[in-house]
C-alpha cells in the first residue's frame, strides 16, 4: 500500500484558508493540480477537507482527488480524508471492477464511522472522489452535494449526482421519514439535513444511504480539466460558469483560488473548497 499525503490537511481542518499544488505524468498525460479552501462566514470551525495526490500503487499511476464537506462538526470529514482512499484501494476488485470497489468501500467506511460514533460525534459529511488511473480513466464517486465537473470536448460534464432530498423523497418516506420544504429554505430530510445521502449522521442513518453514484470517463486529448468542489461553489454558480472561470488560468492553484474568489464575490457564505486538475497530452 502506498503512503498517502493529503496536502494541507492540517490547514484544511483548522485554518481559515489553505492552498497548494502539484504535478506529474501518467504515461503520455501530464497532470497538474491545485487546491484551495476558505472558511465560510459562519461561527463553526472549518468543516471542508480535501485530498490531492499523485501516487504509484502496484505499478499503476494514480491521481487521488477528493472534497469532503462536513456538517455538525469536522470529525467525519477528517476521518474520510485519512481513510476513504486507502479503503477503496484495499478492495480486491479495485483493479478489475472499480465501480464495485468504490461502492463497497464507501459503505464499509460509513459502517466504520458509525461504529466510532462516540469518538466522531453525531455529524456527517458529503464526499466526491475522483481517481485517475494511468492517465486513461477517470472514476468519480459521490454521496451528497459536493460535485465533480469535467471539461471535455468543450462541454461541462457533471460526473457526480447531487443527492437532493426532494429527488429521493419516495425512498425517504418509505423508510419512515419526511422531507420538509419550508419557505426560504432548501429541502431537508426530517427538517434537518439538506442532502439525502451522506457519511455518518447516526441519528438519521435509517433514512439515509451511503451508497455512491459512480461514473467513468475516458481521458483523451479532448479532456482539459476536472473541478471538484463543495456546495459553497455550486450554490452560487452553475457548472458552465465554474469551468469558464477555471479554464482562464493555466496554473491550477491559481484557478482554484479564483473560483473561490468568484464564489465569495457572489456572496457564498458557506465553507468553500475546490480541487482543479488539468490534463495535457
Amino acid at each position: 500500500m502506498a503512503k498517502f499525503c493529503c496536502f494541507g490537511s492540517e490547514a484544511a481542518g483548522r485554518a481559515s484558508a489553505s492552498s497548494g499544488k502539484g504535478k506529474g505524468c501518467q504515461g503520455q498525460v501530464k497532470v497538474s493540480y491545485g487546491f484551495s479552501l476558505v472558511r465560510g462566514k459562519t461561527n463553526h470551525p472549518m468543516e471542508d477537507f480535501h485530498v490531492a495526490e499523485l501516487a504509484e500503487v502496484k505499478g499503476n499511476e494514480l491521481g487521488l482527488f477528493a472534497i469532503y464537506d462536513g456538517h455538525l462538526g469536522d470529525t467525519v470529514p477528517a476521518y474520510l480524508q485519512k481513510n476513504l482512499f486507502p479503503n477503496i484501494l484495499n478492495e480486491e476488485e479495485f483493479w478489475t471492477h472499480p465501480d464495485r470497489a468504490l461502492t463497497k468501500a464507501y459503505e464499509k467506511t460509513d459502517q466504520a464511522i458509525l461504529s466510532h460514533t462516540p469518538d466522531l460525534g453525531p455529524g456527517g459529511s458529503t464526499a466526491v472522489t475522483a481517481i485517475l488511473i494511468n492517465g486513461r480513466k477517470l472514476w468519480v464517486a459521490n454521496v451528497g452535494d459536493s460535485r465533480a465537473v469535467l471539461l471535455k470536448g468543450g462541454e461541462a460534464i457533471q460526473m457526480s449526482i447531487d443527492h437532493d432530498p426532494n429527488v429521493e423523497r419516495g425512498a425517504i418516506e418509505n423508510r419512515g421519514g419526511f422531507v420538509s420544504n419550508m419557505p426560504g429554505d432548501v429541502p431537508r430530510v426530517c427538517g434537518q439535513l439538506a442532502v439525502s445521502r451522506a457519511f455518518g449522521d447516526r441519528n438519521l442513518k435509517s433514512l439515509l444511504k451511503s451508497e455512491p453514484d459512480v461514473t467513468v470517463e475516458d481521458i483523451d486529448h479532448t479532456a482539459e480539466l476536472v473541478v471538484l468542489a463543495s456546495d459553497g461553489v455550486w450554490k452560487v454558480m452553475n457548472n458552465r460558469e465554474a469551468v469558464d472561470v477555471v479554464k482562464r488560468f493555466k496554473d491550477p492553484q491559481t484557478a482554484a483560488k479564483q473560483l473561490i474568489a468568484e464564489a465569495v464575490k457572489r456572496d457564498s457564505k458557506d465553507d468553500i473548497s475546490c480541487v482543479v486538475v488539468r490534463f495535457k497530452m
